[in-house]
């Protein structure tokens, strides 16, 4: 069962509490899963009872999405917010420097994390911020579509679609390259949860200048990219390995922009290779 925990995180304006949820599961050295823009902890649900075999497995709802309230002001959500909010989070947990893992945003953050030096690995899947100007309009462009077109629809209209594969294919297309995979709750919960994300303009403005063009040393880096990702195109993937030269990227044939549902045990395996010792 999913769980809450609150912490103090300092703002400008002083301390401010943030309230954080999660799914922890299984034993062994920490891993933190990170997921993306309106999405929820519950992306990772295809792969985490894998992961927890050999893993202590942290998933989180990042502040404003999921069942995670928003950040309080004064407190933004960029990089140099976000990435301490983790950190504190995962202090209160009593974690130090765990395996982190993500998707998309949680790539990136997962990656800046890295620079920063607070975790020991970083797996990022399909991560933000290694665009050119064009592809990033392009994504924010279909992200934005996607928010409207949750907003949009009827409750009742979503759980109609939710029930066939070529319901699913038209709710969630635009990030799974095999949305009939996804289970009708998944895709249900998934919608209503881009639809009621509170922080989503916030955080796709704070990515309007975003680009990571720097190495991320000391630390392992596994870059992963889908060869059917239709948001962050997979030719991102090169010049993510440009900008990180350690780092070893990996294809995962088949797979669209969230691999975790397309792929599980690919996905897994990358995961679990990338947090190693």
């Amino acid at each position: 069962m999913p769980a809450q925990i609150s912490f103090a995180v300092e703002s400008p304006d002083g301390p401010r509490t943030v309230t954080m949820t999660y799914e922890r599961r299984g034993s062994g050295a920490p891993l933190l899963l990170l997921h993306g823009i309106g999405h929820l902890w519950q992306a990772w649900e295809p792969v985490i009872d894998v992961l927890a075999t050999e893993r202590d497995v942290i998933a989180v709802d990042l502040p404003g999405f999921g069942a995670s309230p928003a950040l309080p002001q004064p407190l933004a959500y960029d990089l140099s917010t976000v990435v301490p909010v983790l950190d504190a989070f995962c202090a209160a947990l009593g974690v130090e420097r765990p395996h982190v893992a993500g998707n998309s945003l949680g790539g990136l953050l997962a990656l800046q994390l890295g620079r920063e030096r607070l975790v020991r690995s970083v797996t990022a899947l399909s991560p933000a911020g290694f665009w050119s100007e064009g592809e990033r309009r392009y994504a924010f462009t279909t992200l934005r579509a996607m928010r409207g077109a949750a907003l949009t629809m009827p409750v009742p209209l979503i759980e109609r679609l939710s029930r066939s594969a070529a319901g699913r294919t038209v709710l969630t297309s635009s990030i799974y390259a095999r949305p009939g995979r996804l289970s009708p709750e998944a895709a249900v919960a998934e919608t209503l949860s881009l639809r009621a994300a509170t922080g989503f303009h916030q955080t796709l403005a704070a990515g309007r200048t975003v680009t990571f063009a720097d190495d991320v040393p000391d630390v392992p880096v596994t870059i992963a990219w889908g060869s059917r990702d239709r948001l962050l195109l997979r030719r991102q993937g090169v010049r993510a390995k440009h900008a990180i030269p350690g780092a070893r990227l990996v294809r995962l044939p088949g797979c669209g922009h969230v691999p975790m549902n397309d792929d599980p045990a690919l996905v897994a395996r990358v995961v679990l290779d990338g947090s190693a010792g």
